[in-house]
Order: C-alpha cells, then sequence, then structure tokens
C-alpha cells in the first residue's frame, strides 16, 4: 500500500532484516481481518507514524528463517503470530515478514499453516473479549456479529465456560452457531436484533460482546442488559461514562496475541475444543479481492492468503 486510501497492490520489496528480538519468517499463510481494511482507510491515521510502501497484514504463519540477537527462536521453527508494524511499513501479506518475538509462538505439529495464520487476531480477540465480561456458568452473553471469525470463536470459548450463548447471524450459519455452542440464535435479516433479543429476554441478559456497532450506535444494544451489566465493543464504541449514569459498565478492547494466549488456542484447535472455519483461501496476489468480499461483509468464517 502506497497511501491511506490506495488500492492494495503487489510489489517487489527487499527482503527485511530481524533487529534485536525480533524474528524474520518465511510465510506460507496470512490471516485476513477487518482490521486490515480499516488501516487502508486511516484508521491509526493521527495516533502512530505509517512508513510506506506499507506491507498489510497482521495474522501470518510460517518458518523461522533468521533471528535477531536476543529473540528465543531457532532457523527451522514453524511459528505463527501478529507482524502488523505499521511505523516500519511492516505486515504479513509477504513471502518474508518480520514479527517481534514476543509476538510469536510455535505451532503444535498438528496445525496447518492455514489454520494457524487464521487463529491470532481472531482467536485472541475471542479470546480477550469474553474474558473481559467477567462472566462465568449460568450467564447469558450476547455476541453480536456472530458469523464471523471472531464470533465463532467467541460462542465457542464462552459456551465451554457454560455460558448461555446468543448468537446474532444470518439464517445459513445459525445451524452452525448451534453446532459451535449457541443457546440461540439471532437472524439480523427478520428484523432488528434489539427487539428479537428483548422479546426472548424481556429482563434482560448479563453480557455483551459487540463485534458490529461503531461510535454512537452501541446504545440500543447496550439497553439490553440488565442493572450492572457489560458490554465489550471490538469497534472503540463504548463510552464508559455514559454508561455508568445508566448502572452499566463497559469497555472498548483490542485483539493481544499473548505468546501463552497462542499457544492455549493452538493447543485447542489441535485437540478439537476450538473449530476455526476457513471459508475463503486465495494466493497473496488475491488480497485486494479478499480484502474487498471482507469488507462487504460476505465472510463466514475467516479468509487466509496462501503464500506457498
Amino acid at each position: 500500500m502506497t497511501d491511506f486510501d490506495a488500492e492494495p497492490g503487489v510489489a517487489d520489496l527487499p527482503v527485511p532484516e530481524p533487529g534485536p528480538g525480533e524474528v524474520l519468517v518465511r510465510l506460507a499463510a496470512a490471516g485476513v481481518n477487518p482490521f486490515d481494511f480499516k488501516v487502508i482507510e486511516g484508521a491509526m491515521r493521527g495516533s502512530v507514524e505509517h512508513a510506506f510502501p506499507l506491507v498489510l497484514g497482521s495474522d501470518g504463519a510460517g518458518t523461522v528463517e533468521r533471528v535477531g540477537e536476543g529473540a528465543d527462536f531457532e532457523p527451522g521453527e514453524r511459528v505463527f503470530g501478529q507482524f502488523m508494524d505499521v511505523q516500519h511499513g511492516r505486515g504479513s501479506y509477504a513471502e518474508y515478514a518480520v514479527a517481534k518475538a514476543a509476538k510469536l509462538a510455535r505451532m503444535p505439529a498438528g496445525l496447518s499453516f492455514a489454520t494457524a495464520a487464521a487463529l491470532p487476531t481472531a482467536g485472541a480477540a475471542a479470546h480477550d473479549f469474553v474474558e473481559g465480561t467477567g462472566i462465568g456458568p449460568g450467564c447469558t452473553l450476547l455476541v453480536n456479529g456472530a458469523s464471523g471469525g471472531v464470533g465463532q470463536a467467541a460462542v465457542q470459548l464462552a459456551a465451554a465456560q457454560g455460558v448461555r450463548v446468543i448468537g446474532t447471524t444470518d439464517p445459513d450459519t445459525a445451524v452452525y452457531l448451534r453446532e459451535l455452542g449457541a443457546a440461540e440464535t439471532v437472524d439480523f435479516t427478520q428484523g432488528p436484533t434489539t427487539d428479537q433479543v428483548r422479546l426472548a429476554h424481556p429482563d434482560g441478559i448479563d453480557a455483551i460482546v459487540d463485534l458490529i456497532s461503531g461510535p454512537g450506535e452501541i446504545e440500543p444494544i447496550a439497553a439490553l442488559l440488565k442493572p450492572n451489566g457489560v458490554i465489550v465493543s471490538s469497534n472503540g464504541a463504548v463510552d464508559d461514562e455514559v454508561l455508568a449514569t445508566r448502572g452499566l459498565r463497559g469497555a472498548n478492547l483490542y485483539a493481544n496475541a499473548r505468546p501463552a494466549t497462542l499457544k492455549s488456542l493452538a493447543e485447542a484447535v489441535e485437540h478439537g475444543q476450538l473449530r476455526l472455519r476457513i471459508d475463503y483461501e486465495v494466493p497473496l496476489e488475491g488480497a485486494a479481492e479478499a480484502l474487498a468480499r471482507l469488507k462487504a461483509g460476505k465472510s463466514r468464517g475467516k479468509t487466509v492468503l496462501l503464500i506457498e
């Protein structure tokens, strides 16, 4: 990407060198996330410097090529994690990419590169968002936006803790969400989510993970909560002071793919405790197409770029 709002394209760039605490990875697959196209639109413009040309992409998986001083990895190891560093123009949509060692984890033997590349941001986000609600067995959680990769993982992680999960989805994905552990689904094509949830739960629900609403849009969803209920937003939409005046709690959270979290999520996938659905795979050259599809809301799982 050569500038904000520019059309992404393929370009030849020098192979980067890992610095202290960094790892050079020969990538086999890269995960595509909604935040990737938000970077193109300037989501972080003004808050952090961007180096252009900028290689897009946060998530990736591949084989260690070289390591910088102090990085606890060895050439030849299979790793996965987060690569995005806009200040240095770095990302995972590349044949070779540098990542901080603290953002990587070793891959279990039974995990494919495509699955590992799809896991870091979506898995860590789902983990952190569910954990951020602080709820437990017997509570009711609404996952608003359950049909995508983060939502599907959040449904599974919450249900595994004994939480009663309600997932908003299109009708084609509803059956799959129930297979993943959702106790109820809400078909957003049949009317406003708020109306349907309020009808089913007139006394309110305990918590919400909102992956859809933007700033200024979240209050109607938050109104579904019981007193002292909690809502977590992935889009910076929560105003905790406004919620406090209504006896509610809230937080804006972002995925933090810590190595321990990555290791735990990968093991859960390997052992069949967490199902990761990849619904779209394209070569690296199809990155622009993949981003456009994701932005249009057509994803019903994870999107992966195949590099090898």
